[in-house]
């Protein structure tokens, strides 16, 4: 059908629903709206599905919800009569519509027979990951958008591993959904659910006691926070997410007195409406935070964001000023706090691996060499690093030690398969104690590690491309830089192209074509000159097409310089 049929099918088959029938009327005389709209599905993939809230197909709403649903239960179904025995777990933000959409979701997996684990409020990411494991269900929903803007919500869907559902996977899912027409999704009467047993509501204790318990067992120097831990001055903000009562509970468990939260950003908000978009990544999102925290004089500033699986932090600088660090910052410090403490005490493993994203820092792989430990890059996506410790379990060649991502995403469990903002805020505030008692702050390690291996820079540039013609935009950029590979950017030779949807890596010298060595993928990878590398690649979860930049010299300041000349360049060549 067309998006107009489309539009008029909505019209009829929902007539009955006042409200979706209102907000469809009142778009008469906006036909880009209704076309965006209803042009195509939501996607559905490994990271589930998210977009706008509203009426239509490429919407967030009840009827996509329901739909996704029911064909991720034909699928369950479909494979074993033991699954639905086993069961689903489902989590959900403080996004609105998340305890709607949770509730459906779960109400249309028990009218098809399937039982159901819910969460009573809300819950981190990492909660329903652990859950899932522990619970040994079959797979896990959560319904977030983690860190888009509010009119944004999502529906991730995992696997019995916890992590996120591998590709062959979800495209199967996706296809059970697409043969599914949104009248055959229906909900279960809640009361009947509950009298069945088919539905069981997650409380209190449940599974928070026991993922708080093993959450401190990842404390690297436990008998330092003790001490430590009395001294050390952090502001926590939840930016109005899931993060607020489980960061609170580590913190205090492990030692840290003196937590101050930000109040304004306390409590959930589905509006996030002191902040632009809660995002731990934007510096705008730390301005309530930094007022606190120079009036009590903190150590270091956290934010998680909605779901908590990604977490931010800003430290005071040489001039006593709070500078926020970056993903890749904060991955390297962590996990140079790590070895160099697990050194002293003796216990970095011998067959140590550390994973990181192919868009993730190089100073991670120097880092990690440094303390005779092996480091791998994975695709976008911490379902490659769970796939990878997973890996690593089942061949019994490598102990998983730190896993992370430049998007600020962080991992030193195995318990969990997902990033994990409590485990990060742990690990954070640790290394910031341990900082402390040399009379250091964690940008002093910051320059240490870049003293030892090299002045690494980063930048990360996203190109926003919304609607039908932004994929069109996409797609097209991506196409031109393959037919039509630079030679040069900034002045630096291109050594080599890993085109990643090929699975090829491409010498440009001497025209030698060998495996890219990862899973097919949209991405381009330029290796330079002087170790700089750029990639490039749309974003599976946004309306972005992402730059990566990464350079290193003998100082800062000319790996700044030689960064910002590359992104020009790059902007140049995507325009």
């Amino acid at each position: 059908m067309t998006y107009r049929e489309q539009y008029e099918a909505w019209l009829r088959d929902f007539a009955d629903d006042t409200a979706t029938v209102e907000e469809l009327k009142a778009l008469e005389g906006n036909e880009k709206e209704i076309e965006d709209r209803f042009y195509t599905e939501l996607s559905f993939g490994t990271a589930g599905m998210r977009g706008v809230l509203g009426a239509g197909t490429n919407r967030m709403n009840l009827y996509n919800v329901r739909r996704a649903t029911k064909g991720f239960a034909d699928y369950i179904n479909s494979q074993d009569p033991e699954y639905a025995k086993r069961g689903v777990v489902i989590a959900y933000d403080s996004r609105r519509m998340s305890p709607e959409f949770a509730k459906a979701a779960a109400l249309v997996l028990c009218n098809e027979g399937i039982n159901v684990c819910l969460f009573d409020e809300l819950r981190p990411v990492p909660v329903l990951s652990y859950a899932v494991r522990h619970l040994h269900a079959i797979a896990g929903i959560v319904i977030t958008a983690s860190h888009n803007p509010p009119q944004y919500n999502g529906y991730k869907v995992y696997w019995e591993d916890g992590a996120q559902m591998p590709p062959e996977y979800a495209d199967q899912v996706l296809k059970m959904i697409r043969a599914c027409k949104y009248q055959d999704a229906v909900e279960m009467d809640e009361d009947k659910a509950l009298a069945s047993g088919l539905l069981h509501i997650i409380g209190k204790k449940e599974i928070d006691d026991d993922y708080i318990a093993d959450v401190k067992t990842l404390s690297v120097q436990p008998e330092l926070m003790r001490t430590a831990g009395k001294e050390l001055k952090i502001v926590y903000t939840p930016l109005h997410g899931s993060g607020n009562k489980p960061v609170r509970r580590i913190l205090a468990e492990i030692g840290i007195e003196n937590v101050y939260i930000v109040k304004e950003q306390e409590l959930p908000d589905p509006n996030f409406s002191t902040i632009k978009v809660p995002n731990p990544e934007d510096p705008a999102a730390f301005a309530m935070a930094m007022k606190l925290a120079d009036e009590v004089g903190a150590d270091c500033i956290f934010g998680t964001d909605p779901d908590c699986d990604r977490v931010g932090i800003a430290v005071k600088d040489n001039e006593g000023k709070y500078y926020l660090m970056s993903g890749n910052q904060i991955g390297c410090v962590l996990l140079y706090y790590i070895l160099k403490s697990r050194q002293a005490l003796g216990t970095i493993p011998a067959d140590g691996a550390v994973v990181k994203s192919v868009v993730s820092t190089e100073l991670a792989r120097k880092i990690a060499a440094g303390f005779g430990l092996v480091c791998f890059d994975t695709l976008t996506g911490f379902k490659w690093i769970a796939e990878k410790i997973q890996q690593f379990q089942d061949k019994g060649d490598h102990t998983f030690v730190f896993g992370f991502e430049e998007s600020y995403g962080f991992l030193s469990s195995t318990f969990v398969r997902d990033k994990d903002g409590v485990n990060a805020s742990l690990l954070i505030a640790e290394a910031a104690a341990w900082a402390k008692t040399q009379g250091k702050t964690l940008y002093d390690i910051l320059q240490e590690i870049y003293a030892t291996f090299g002045y690494y820079v980063e930048k990360v540039v996203s190109v926003t491309l919304p609607g039908k013609d932004g994929v069109a935009k996409m797609q097209s950029i991506m196409k031109n830089l393959r037919t039509d590979a630079p030679k040069e950017l900034a002045g630096l030779k291109v050594l080599a192209v890993r085109d990643y949807l090929t699975g090829t890596r491409t010498d440009l010298a001497t025209g030698a074509v060998t495996p890219a060595g990862l899973p097919k993928s949209d991405v381009l990878y330029f290796e330079l000159e002087n170790d700089a590398w750029v990639c490039i690649r749309p974003s599976g979860t946004e309306p972005k097409i992402k730059l990566y930049v990464n350079t290193n010299a003998a100082s800062h300041a000319e790996s700044a310089a030689l960064n910002e000349a590359l992104v020009t360049a790059c902007k140049a060549l995507m325009a």
